[in-house]
């Protein structure tokens, strides 16, 4: 199912903490941040926080600025995000800012956590995510069910550290303060733990008054059937490149991607590269890597369309070059219409060989759209 562009917002001291152990917060950002930090707040749909962030910080979490509030409305949207906290066990205090301030409430919690949260008579809709608390359904339903597109998380620690772990973020904000904290017991914005994310890719590094902002996207695919943001980031771009093909009346336009499992690009195709006028996408990219290129094995290939199962033009179909480089998980956007070989099934014959193919059918039309001429 699709989820919102989940986007992680935090301030951290040069030795990486989010707070002191004081009683008061801890301001880390500077004035001019903060309002960068506003202007962010009036660009997405949700904020959400934890609860353990509502009873150390006590937020109001609002859009300050007038102007950005009535840019909103004049777009149609709230003058206020959604606002979204998640708690594990629904014990939450009513008399918080959070409920009190700003625009919509949403409380996600556990079937048991539900019943105390309601029981509080909370200013906010609670949903029960049944007996654990899940990320992805949290995310499935502010996208299905709220409308929501752009998320934006602004902690704790701790749920900043779930989703990143479990491929979740699309993007990192963070904000380096020129201070340390040096309290070994005082928050820290990630935990400790095996991580999705491998090498981050460095989209922007800005100075705004003493502090440095960083913006990252994570960049390793994921293992096995389930997505992960980056998933969405590569696909994106192999969709891209099938805009490069030279236009045909007889084949497909595609675009594809082999990367490997740290994030790193090991080659891009597109149909008819190089002049060639019968080459396939998924094989002009394998063909620049080396056979025993030792990362194939837990590569995955971005590919826009269902790499194919039959071809006239080759001796191996693009499903059985990627069984035969090693290469075990496939992720795709559109499966292959009947257009020029009936019943393709290049799924079938890559998952009959224990490969996994994730099909994301929200980047279908982006697909499609060089081919629409053979549709």
């Amino acid at each position: 199912m699709p989820h919102p562009y989940v986007l992680l917002s935090a301030a951290v001291s040069l030795d990486g903490y989010l707070d002191d152990t004081g009683p008061d917060r801890l301001l880390l950002s500077s004035p001019a941040d903060f309002d960068r930090v506003d202007e962010v707040r009036a660009s997405v749909d949700a904020i959400l926080i934890g609860a353990g962030t509502i009873r150390a910080d006590n937020p109001r979490l609002l859009v300050n600025s007038e102007t950005r509030r009535a840019a909103r409305v004049a777009a149609g949207k709230p003058p206020y995000p959604l606002k979204v906290t998640v708690s594990g066990s629904g014990e939450l205090d009513p008399a918080a800012n959070f409920w009190h301030t700003g625009g919509d409430k949403l409380v996600f919690t556990t079937d048991k956590g539900a019943e105390r949260a309601r029981a509080l008579g909370l200013a906010a809709d609670v949903v029960s995510l049944g007996p654990e608390l899940d990320w992805r359904r949290l995310l499935e339903h502010l996208h299905e069910e709220r409308a929501v597109e752009r998320l934006m998380v602004e902690g704790g620690g701790r749920i900043h550290t779930q989703l990143l772990q479990q491929g979740l973020a699309d993007e990192v904000q963070l904000v380096l303060a020129p201070l340390f904290v040096g309290t070994p017991d005082a928050p820290r914005l990630f935990g400790p733990g095996g991580y999705q994310s491998g090498r981050l890719r460095l989209l922007e590094s800005r100075r705004i008054e003493d502090v440095v902002l960083m913006r990252y996207e994570p960049t390793a695919p994921g293992t096995g059937p389930l997505a992960v943001a980056a998933d969405h980031q590569w696909l994106a771009l192999a969709c891209e490149f099938a805009a490069q093909c030279p236009p045909s009346r007889t084949a497909f336009s595609v675009g594809a991607l082999v990367v490997a499992a740290d994030g790193t690009e090991l080659a891009r195709g597109h149909s008819r590269e190089a002049g060639d006028p019968v080459v396939h996408a998924e094989e002009a990219a394998l063909a620049k890597i080396a056979p025993d290129d030792p990362r194939l094995a837990t590569a995955t290939v971005y590919t826009s369309l269902e790499p194919c199962t039959h071809r006239a033009s080759r001796p191996a179909p693009c499903a059985r070059l990627i069984l035969d480089a090693g290469v075990r998980r496939v992720v795709t956007a559109w499966r292959e219409p009947d257009t020029f070989v009936a019943g393709a099934d290049g799924t079938g014959l890559l998952t009959a060989q224990g490969a996994d193919v994730v099909v994301l059918g929200e980047y279908e039309d982006r697909a499609k759209a060089p081919n629409r001429h053979l549709l």
